[in-house]
């Protein structure tokens, strides 16, 4: 029987609380922009989806994927709002209620020329298992894409055990698995991790790995991380991480048997390797033993927003490009571009355009 759906999102879900800045300001690093008693005049409340979840889900099924959505919301009234937020947006909802713990939130501070900062609490994602999945969905669909376990406590437990089995199952389904992370908190439980255990315990059983440059350097290579964090100061990591990193931290992943990996590095593009693709989603030969360093696209200044969730949107950019059989650089080119019109909306998917001028801008700017 043909597949009900193209992709389950799964994961992180949360609402994000975003006070907006004024298009066009002036970029100020946030060590001057919120000094202890200084008063920050802002634009109105953005309340939005967030997390993996929503960011990605939406963006694809805008795309036109035939998505379905799972997660965790609280029972109050956040919970309540978040669902209200998700109705009618395209993707079947496979949500569940917990009076566990309360629904996440986020709020995002994300000033004009200046990478976002969050202030995140997971609320009932701590709680979310391999028993909140519905795997009689998960069957039906040629893709399950799994978003920030470093933000749910139960995934990350016991060497990631219960992460590994979500993914040992959904192979057993014979489904495609995608995983993406975010940057672990330092001070947090997650900080106490050994990840390169963990990825090395839960990628043979992950097809597609999409992280952030820096993600992946902290976690496979944690004192050069930290030694460019120091060195970098307020600025972007991903701005000093040598190629020469970038390809080592990839042969790393692509030998614990992710098949194609995606790296993001923000305003600098990103890379794409990938090895032996044969039967992953009926990719062709052109996606073998490939390696791609992917341009970013030119961000016009005055219609930037905020960078709010547009890691989420390459991605999605880029699952959609694989699930309709696109070639690995138009499938780079895609999600660049995906990533770059996010900037341009409140939230991750109001600033996107639709597929057709996605293409058409790719080819474009592959003539």
């Amino acid at each position: 029987m043909p597949n009900q759906f193209d992709v389950v999102v799964a994961g992180y879900l949360g609402a994000d609380l975003a006070p907006l800045f004024p298009r066009g300001g002036e970029a100020l690093p946030l060590a001057q922009l919120l000094r202890p008693g200084k008063l920050v005049e802002v634009g109105p409340l953005e309340i939005s989806t967030g997390g993996v979840v929503a960011n990605t889900g939406l963006a694809m099924a805008h795309f036109g994927c035939q998505t379905a959505l799972m997660g965790l919301l609280g029972t109050d009234a956040l919970g309540d709002l978040l669902l209200s937020l998700l109705t009618d947006r395209g993707p079947a909802l496979h949500l569940r209620r917990t009076d566990v713990a309360g629904t996440a939130y986020g709020i995002v501070i994300a000033p004009p020329g200046t990478d976002r900062v969050f202030l995140e609490c997971p609320g009932c994602n701590a709680t979310f298992g391999a028993d909140d999945l519905d795997y009689a969905v998960i069957a039906q669909s040629r893709l399950f894409h799994f978003g920030y376990p470093p933000l749910m406590p139960r995934l990350f437990a016991d060497g990631g055990a219960e992460l590994e089995a979500i993914f040992t199952r959904v192979r057993e389904l014979g489904v495609a698995t995608s995983l993406d992370m975010t940057l672990p908190d330092p001070q947090g439980p997650a900080g106490a991790v050994e990840w390169s255990a963990l990825l090395a315990r839960v990628l043979p059983h992950v097809d597609i790995f999409v992280p952030s440059i820096e993600e992946l350097a902290y976690m496979l290579a944690h004192e050069e991380w930290a030694r460019l964090t120091a060195a970098v100061g307020e600025g972007d990591v991903s701005e000093l991480v040598p190629e020469g990193l970038v390809r080592d931290l990839a042969d790393t992943v692509l030998q614990m048997g992710v098949r194609v990996l995606l790296l993001k590095s923000g305003a600098h593009g990103g890379y794409l390797r990938t090895r032996d693709t044969g039967g992953l989603l009926g990719l062709g030969d052109a996606w073998q033993n490939r390696a791609l360093w992917l341009q970013p696209c030119p961000v016009e200044t005055s219609r930037f927003v905020n960078a709010c969730g547009a890691g989420d949107a390459a991605v999605a950019g880029f699952l959609t490009a694989m699930l309709r059989g696109a070639s690995p650089e138009r499938a780079g080119q895609l999600a660049m571009i995906a990533g770059r019109d996010s900037l341009y909306g409140a939230d991750t998917t109001s600033g996107l355009a639709d597929w057709t001028a996605m293409q058409d801008e790719a080819t474009t700017l592959s003539s």
